[in-house]
């Protein structure tokens, strides 16, 4: 356990960061994995859940949930199989 006092605000903050951290990620994975359902059911609100889910994951990346490089890469394949099934 923390001894000094800035170890114990340091473990304050991070517990206060994880909590934050947490919340947020597990929203961009609902938001995608309701994409994914609609692109399987293809729906017509696919167009729109897909934007949704690309301004959640940037926004976690502006927040430093998610590395940039990484929302990019998912943004990308959400949008490519997006693509895909409505080519079809």
């Amino acid at each position: 356990m923390a001894t000094h006092e800035s170890s114990r605000k340091r473990a304050r903050q991070a517990e206060k960061r994880r909590i934050r951290n947490r919340h947020v990620r597990s929203g961009v994975k609902g938001v995608v994995k309701a994409v994914h359902a609609a692109l399987a059911a293809g729906s017509q609100e696919a167009g729109e859940l897909t934007r949704r889910a690309e301004s959640a994951i940037r926004r976690a990346a502006s927040k430093g949930v998610l590395s940039h490089k990484q929302a990019s890469r998912r943004v990308a394949r959400l949008a490519r199989r997006a693509n895909q099934i409505a080519a079809k």
